[in-house]
């Protein structure tokens, strides 16, 4: 038994048992009221009409009982319905977010900031880890959204917004050689000396070790944090040029200098994903709409309803990402946040 078929069933009543203005009435075809109430009849094992030729006459009583619990079902479905547009519309609740030491330092301060002017009554818990830690508060259910870059394989159970690209820097100190270049850094010149970079970085099918292989170099990776505070620490201490993420690097470092590895090796994607079995709140929308600026109200609309990782794609498939490729106080940077604003 379906809704539809209820919904068939009292149009055709409050219609005079006339089909055809039940049907014109509910914006269908005649034929299909028809089917949907012979099917509903035969699942029921009831005749809920008596029937003179091809019209009906009258409703039976075992149809009169089957009509009364159907206006109340309907009744119920509605309040459903009104309940849920509620939930959906209410500003108050809570919002637990999993993501990287750099997202949450570099990225997220500016959209947390305005995602709280927008709900001042909406708690927030901000996570960090790895992806691979990230992972298991998804598992765990512990966590509302991730927000990571590439390891899709790691969250299959998520449903993934592309949110922006972004590319590496180079960091030294001011003093390094490598400030001294009269062109364009390449990766033979990073393979001549040691290198700081992310735990996992230069690990497995890594797109950065996947750099450096195809151009027969074996780079001389001495030291690797989680914490790009930490990497910029032993780059000061002059363990080894570092390799950052682009909006890693705060423009008041006056200590090292930033070179720039666009081109240098594959641009990265970071996401933002939510579990397929969420409901997804007003205010839950807001927060991807601003960390992803890209979208549309009417593809964040649709995401709502959306319960694969191929509609997802399908959907942004034409999708512009914003590059982000500079620090918090960099104008490319403002002029991301600005558009969220």
């Amino acid at each position: 038994m379906k809704l539809q078929q209820l919904k068939y069933l009292l149009a055709i009543v409050d219609n005079g048992l006339n089909i055809t203005a039940a049907a014109e009435k509910l914006f269908t075809s005649q034929p299909g009221v028809s089917k949907q109430l012979k099917l509903l009849e035969e699942e029921l094992g009831l005749q809920l009409f008596v029937r003179k030729g091809k019209s009906l006459g009258s409703v039976t009583p075992a149809g009169e009982q089957v009509i009364e619990r159907a206006r109340l079902i309907m009744e119920e479905a509605e309040n459903i319905r009104s309940l849920a547009a509620d939930f959906y519309h209410e500003e108050e609740g809570t919002l637990s977010i999993a993501t990287t030491h750099t997202q949450a330092r570099y990225v997220l301060p500016e959209v947390i900031r305005k995602f709280r002017e927008n709900y001042p009554k909406v708690n927030l818990n901000l996570h960090q880890g790895t992806s691979e830690q990230i992972a298991d508060m998804v598992t765990a259910n512990d966590i509302d959204f991730a927000i990571a870059t590439g390891s899709h394989e790691l969250f299959r159970d998520l449903l993934l917004v592309p949110s922006y690209h972004w590319d590496r820097k180079i960091i030294v100190p001011n003093d390094h050689p490598l400030t001294q270049l009269k062109r364009e850094l390449s990766l033979e010149d990073l393979a001549q000396y040691p290198l700081v970079s992310y735990v996992f970085s230069f690990g497995g099918q890594s797109s950065l070790k996947q750099a450096f292989t195809e151009k027969g170099l074996d780079p001389d990776v001495v030291f690797t944090a989680r914490d790009i505070d930490v990497i910029k620490t032993y780059v000061r201490m002059g363990l080894g040029v570092g390799i950052i993420a682009g909006m890693a690097n705060d423009d008041n470092e006056q200590d090292m200098t930033t070179l720039p590895a666009t081109g240098l090796f594959p641009r990265s994607t970071t996401w933002i994903g939510f579990r397929k079995d969420i409901v997804l709140r007003r205010y839950m929308l807001e927060f991807v709409r601003l960390f992803a600026p890209h979208i549309t109200s009417d593809q964040l609309e649709k995401t709502r309803h959306i319960r694969s990782q191929a509609e997802i794609d399908k959907l942004f498939s034409d999708a512009h990402l914003p590059t982000l490729n500079e620090s918090p106080s960099g104008n490319k940077k403002r002029t991301l946040l600005q558009s969220i604003a």
